[in-house]
């Protein structure tokens, strides 16, 4: 099995050459199951676990290996069986809070080239949502695409597209259909081999029908939308990397039930792109842009230039990061008191047996 065909270059050669000399050799994830890692290396597909040493120097959630990672195994049994001892530096991680109240960061998916971020054309489409999954993307290093999903559900395909287009400045768009096949050849042919993507969406949206059709054959299990709200139910239940006939590389992703944004206001105004050129001509360069005067994006959204409920989406996604800017701050204060206090008492320790 040849690693260059599942993405690996002199980039990641260089990355792993340390490891090298240490009769080690590089792998990369496919899926993870309870700890369990599928892996692929040149001995073909195997299974893997991540060393004792490895989980004891953890940090943090996101310092697992995640599928997208190229990883460092050592092969056991002839390498029937595998162990992982560390994760080579990631080119992009989409990355998102992690459900609940706490501060860790969960990897979605690693070493994407483009992120997919696909939204059905049906009841639950919602422009909102779509700036959601750019800001999580520009936040990845990942190249952002937009993918409409169901475009034969709607006679007004094309003023959906300039719809989109207005908040996703730049990207590229392609509707499509997976169950009819319209647009399919160029959402493919945005594949090419070696190259890595990641469908990104609610559920709902038919990422794993798109993947099928990207297969030529049913792979992944499908199922209708609930017709009483037009929302997804989950037939995609973990991460998956797959190799696409034509040989790209696609790692398919459970629909994402919220997507907490972390820390990242440069990906804010990645996101926003139209705010953030008209914010240029604020009064004053530290504006919020909710009060104060001579605010050139309230007075764009005024006169309508700048759509309110695009303005709003900014506000609450901007409040969001900072929220969880503060949750950091005041968790990595929390850490560093602990960890003085355990120098502290291993101090007062020394100072008793001496004395």
């Amino acid at each position: 099995m040849l690693l260059e065909s599942f993405g690996w270059s002199p980039l990641w050669q260089n990355k792993f050459s340390e490891f090298e000399s240490d009769g080690l050799i590089p792998a990369r994830i496919s899926h993870e199951h309870r700890e369990l890692y599928g892996i692929l290396c040149e001995q073909g597909e195997r299974q893997a676990e991540i060393s004792g040493r490895m989980r004891f120097s953890a940090r943090r959630r996101s310092d697992f290996p995640a599928v997208g990672d190229w990883v460092v195994i050592e092969a056991i049994d002839d390498v029937s069986r595998c162990c992982i001892h560390a994760v080579l530096m990631r080119q992009t991680e989409i990355l998102r809070k992690g459900a609940g109240t706490g501060v860790d960061e969960q990897v979605v998916a690693a070493n994407a080239d483009t992120a997919f971020l696909v939204s059905g054309l049906d009841e639950d489409f919602n422009p909102r949502r779509i700036e959601r999954y750019l800001t999580l993307a520009y936040l990845s290093g990942a190249t952002p695409v937009i993918v409409l999903n169901k475009a034969d559900l709607r006679p007004d395909i094309e003023a959906v597209v300039e719809t989109v287009k207005s908040i996703a400045t730049g990207c590229e768009i392609f509707p499509v259909s997976a169950r009819s096949g319209i647009g399919m050849d160029a959402l493919r042919s945005r594949l090419t081999p070696g190259t890595t993507g990641v469908l990104l969406g609610s559920s709902g949206v038919g990422k794993s029908s798109i993947i099928n059709a990207l297969l030529g054959s049913d792979a992944l299990k499908t199922a209708p939308v609930r017709e009483d709200d037009g929302k997804g139910r989950h037939t995609t239940v973990h991460r998956q990397l797959l190799q696409l006939p034509n040989g790209g590389l696609l790692i398919d992703t459970p629909g994402l039930r919220e997507i907490q944004l972390i820390a990242d206001p440069h990906a804010l105004s990645q996101s926003f792109a139209t705010l953030s050129e008209i914010a240029l001509n604020c009064r004053f360069r530290d504006c919020t842009h909710v009060n104060e005067p001579g605010c050139a994006v309230i007075e764009a959204v005024g006169d309508g230039r700048l759509d309110a409920a695009s303005y709003e989406s900014y506000l609450k996604q901007r409040k969001e990061i900072r929220h969880h800017q503060i949750e950091q701050d005041v968790h990595l204060k929390n850490a560093e008191k602990k960890r003085w206090i355990s120098i502290m008492k291993s101090v007062k320790q020394v100072k008793g047996k001496r004395g």
